[in-house]
């Protein structure tokens, strides 16, 4: 397992995951592996969870 992969439900801010997602783009070149995609897809859900988690704060 790549130390990049992220632990999903992590306390991470929404901010921060975002920026793992931009750099993970950038090294790729836009185009991702198979192993980039499922990291990618990992780090949207816990950007989705970190925005959820801030809007119920929030409310």
């Amino acid at each position: 397992m790549s130390p990049d992969l992220v632990t999903p439900g992590s306390a991470r801010s929404a901010a921060e995951v975002n920026e793992q997602i931009r750099a993970l783009w950038l090294r790729a070149g836009g185009s991702l592996s198979a192993q980039e995609r499922e990291q990618y897809e990992l780090l949207v859900v816990e950007w989705a969870a970190a925005i959820r988690g801030g809007v119920v704060a929030a409310a």
